[in-house]
């Protein structure tokens, strides 16, 4: 990243002398190269800095695209009960539509590659297009139960091609367009949309579309099979229309990269693609902290995803698993927001931040279990326990999530922010994939799923000490 502002000539004397590590010598981090540069720039020369105020425009696009990016691929677990009345899904169906999105992750590297060679434009043009055609097909009106089946799982798949770039460039997106005491909340920002699009899709899904008898006391009138395809048709074409205009959008305007770097970290050259890589796989500091990052998040986002599927057989309506999931993705998200800023202007945090949030996130996990081994337990299961232990875990797990893009940067510096976070988040999609894959064969009770998502916080929390 930087070398499509200058070239290597060009960019020595920005950087100064000695910059670069010595032979043997670690490289140091982002906070660390500028600093060194500002030590050995003239007194009188000018701040090789400079942010633009386009920069929150150019943010408010990519946040949008995740949002969407994040609605669009939630929209089926939320109502799953009308889906399959008016769909004829399987519960297989419903696991596999949420899959697609850890599915769509098989490609990141080839999407790594093409941020890192041909910038954020070229990329998120190709997310955006890739969206307008997966929410297109699952618009497209056929009488034929079996062909729409087909079409709206394309659909899911194509939206899941999408999932890379808009989970992966939040960090390549700030420290391109930001100064460094703004990074981290443009990352949170960034990163935290697409999981807001998630959580709306728990509040969307529910209110519009009607829940079948036997799990929402509606008239019966309302709940025929036609109303419900009616009005699940109503909330598709509707994230459709958004989409196309997000796309517009960004064709319209969404530049590369501002005229000037915003810091010397920005302007920096970094290691190309192949040296990122093996940077990477040889950082035992890096490969923990992923995989800390990657089993516990992976796992939670995969759980969310089915919630209404899991809390089905405790008579858990529609309705109320979808405000659980919302809450709980809304929390972690204000609270992630509030953390990144605290952060960025307090240094050196990072960690103690992390496992205060995941101690929390321990402790609301268990809360949620033993609620659910009531029989053992004979704690009170109740819609207020679900409610508070599910947004509890939410709020702790999800906010971790901009401090730990933050901690993988500075850990792997001068690897592209985009290499490092699209390993992490392929690990994390691998990991939830595994969770549907399991509870799409072996889901009997909420219980497995409950001790499940417990041992794996537990083991997160392990790998972090």
């Amino acid at each position: 990243m930087g070398s499509g502002w200058s070239s290597e000539e060009e960019r020595q004397p920005l950087l100064g002398p000695g910059l670069g590590p010595a032979p043997g010598a670690a490289w140091r981090s982002r906070g660390e190269a500028a600093a060194a540069a500002a030590a050995v720039l003239p007194a009188a020369a000018p701040s090789p800095g400079r942010v633009y105020g386009r920069r929150w425009l150019v943010l408010l696009l990519f946040s949008l695209l995740g949002f969407v990016q994040g609605l669009v691929w939630n929209t089926w677990g939320p109502i799953q009960n009308s889906a399959r009345q008016a769909y004829g899904f399987s519960s297989w169906d419903i696991a596999l539509l949420v899959l697609w999105g850890p599915i769509g992750f098989m490609p990141c590297f080839a999407f790594m590659w093409l941020l890192d060679k041909r910038g954020l434009r070229i990329t998120v043009l190709l997310t955006s297009f890739l969206m307008v055609l997966g929410t297109g097909l699952r618009c497209i009106p056929i009488s034929d139960l079996m062909l729409k089946r087909r079409l709206i799982h394309a659909g899911q798949l194509l939206n899941g091609l999408a999932g890379p770039t808009v989970m992966n460039a939040a960090p390549f997106l700030s420290t391109t367009w930001f100064s460094a005491d703004e990074r981290a909340t443009a990352t949170a920002i960034a990163s935290m949309l697409s999981y807001l699009g998630g959580a709306c899709a728990f509040l969307v899904g529910p209110l519009v579309v009607p829940a079948p008898n036997g799990t929402a006391p509606l008239l019966a009138s309302e709940n025929s099979r036609a109303h419900i395809k009616d009005r699940i048709e109503t909330v598709l074409y509707a994230e459709f229309g958004v989409v196309c205009l997000l796309f517009s959008a960004t064709l319209a305007y969404f530049p590369p990269r501002p005229p000037l770097p915003p810091s010397v970290a920005a302007a920096s050259q970094r290691l190309s693609y192949r040296r990122s890589f093996c940077r990477l796989l040889s950082n035992l500091r890096f490969l923990m902290i992923a995989l800390a990052y990657a089993i516990p998040l992976g796992v939670f986002a995969g759980w969310s995803g089915v919630l209404d599927l899991i809390l089905t057989p405790v008579h858990v309506s529609q309705v109320d698993a979808g405000w659980i999931g919302f809450w709980s993705i809304v929390g972690g998200c204000v609270v992630g927001i509030a953390m990144a800023r605290f952060a960025d202007f307090i240094r050196g945090m990072l960690k103690l931040i992390l496992l205060l949030l995941f101690s929390g996130a321990t402790l609301s996990s268990t809360w949620f279990t033993l609620t659910c081994l009531n029989s053992i337990t004979h704690l009170p299961l109740t819609t207020v326990t679900l409610y508070a232990s599910c947004i509890l875990l939410g709020v702790f797990l999800n906010s971790s999530i901009p401090i730990f893009f933050e901690l993988f940067v500075e850990t792997v510096y001068p690897v592209p922010e985009g290499i490092t976070c699209g390993v992490v988040t392929f690990l994390s999609n691998m990991f939830m994939g595994v969770l549907l894959f399991f509870l799409t064969f072996y889901h009997t009770d909420v219980k497995g799923s409950c001790l499940n998502s417990v041992s794996i916080v537990k083991n997160k929390t392990l790998n972090k000490n």
